[in-house]
């Protein structure tokens, strides 16, 4: 009989079930009790009377675990700092959206050598997040596989849908059914209604094809998620950062019968992916907040140890630590002389 399935596939490799991965890698109550408030702390700042920002920063993924920790340990001791204005959410980002190919995350490729060992990569992922709880910081990351919250959502405080998936059904009915806080960005053409309608879609009650907690398939159904908002990122014809972009944001999120709330992505096309630009557009955002734009409740930064990105692939002995290998980052001095700036100009605000 002539084949007419797998006719592409090589190789199917069944994982193990979430509830067995997240059940040898547990959260503790003390993790799930952090977890649970940082959630509130962080709904609170986007939709409730908390006046401090969100700054959800980080390396533009994280594919060295040692180097993870030790950049957590330092921001960590940065957001005591300034928590009585800035919460700090770091970005834990496991999953990268590829335009074309390339190294697509720690779940995707642990090894960082095409080998592709995903129960490997699940583990780690699960084990870092664990790590970083522990040291005392909210997580923050892109969920971009459907799939992948079964092992991890527990474990993470805000996440976002990034701009390539916006637009995605499968990406909306997800978000529907997750516990946290989520920001869905405009599309990488610069499309903000894309966004919106993905908020209006995420709150609503879904029906989707997905893996229950036991590995198997199933059919989900959720009461929608009601703590999404929109994430400006620049776009196609250039930065949408300032304040009449900002302004036109709040406005059709209030003509959708939604509550106006927006942050700012300062990498990216905001900063022309330019990382020495991204201080001067966190500066902008804050003065913006203190001139009366309410909507901003806050900003993302690509942060790391050392700054800019590095080649890869590369031998990994010839990698260089703490600097990226996806997006260039700003490095970790200049992150804090940037945080504690913002710090000082946001005081009028807390007068």
């Amino acid at each position: 009989m002539r084949q007419v399935s797998d006719v592409n596939v090589v190789n199917t490799s069944v994982l193990p079930a979430p509830e067995y991965l997240c059940g040898r890698i547990a959260r503790t109550e003390a993790q799930a009790e952090y977890v649970a408030q940082s959630r509130k702390e962080i709904n609170d700042i986007i939709f409730g009377d908390d006046k401090r920002i969100l700054l959800v920063t980080g390396p533009c993924s994280i594919h060295d675990t040692v180097a993870g920790l030790e950049y957590a340990r330092r921001l960590a001791e940065l957001a005591d700092k300034v928590r009585d204005r800035i919460v700090i959410v770091m970005r834990v980002y496991f999953e990268k959206p590829r335009t074309t190919v390339g190294w697509k995350g720690l779940i995707m490729d642990p090894d960082l050598d095409g080998s592709s060992d995903i129960p490997k990569g699940l583990s780690m992922a699960r084990r870092f997040l664990r790590d970083v709880i522990d040291i005392g910081l909210p997580t923050a990351t892109e969920l971009l596989d459907p799939i992948t919250p079964q092992y991890i959502a527990d474990l993470i405080c805000w996440s976002a849908v990034g701009a390539r998936t916006s637009e995605s059904q499968t990406h909306r009915q997800m978000a529907s059914g997750l516990s946290m806080p989520l920001g869905f960005k405009n599309t990488t053409a610069g499309d903000v209604m894309a966004a919106i309608n993905a908020i209006k879609a995420a709150r609503q009650p879904q029906t989707f094809l997905g893996i229950s907690f036991q590995g198997l398939a199933s059919s989900i159904s959720t009461s929608g998620n009601p703590s999404c908002h929109v994430i400006l990122r620049g776009g196609d014809n250039g930065p949408n950062y300032d304040s009449t972009h900002v302004e036109a944001a709040k406005a059709l999120l209030v003509k959708n019968g939604l509550l106006p709330a927006v942050m700012v992505d300062c990498s990216h096309a905001n900063c022309h992916k330019d990382p020495t630009q991204m201080s001067k557009v966190l500066f902008d955002v804050v003065d913006q907040i203190l001139n009366g734009h309410d909507c901003i409740i806050g900003a993302m930064l690509e942060s790391n140890i050392v700054a800019g990105t590095q080649k890869f692939p590369q031998p990994l002995e010839c990698l260089n630590w703490g600097q990226s290998i996806t997006d260039p980052c700003i490095g970790w001095e200049e992150t804090v002389a940037v945080v504690e700036e913002a710090y000082k100009r946001l005081a009028p605000r807390f007068a």
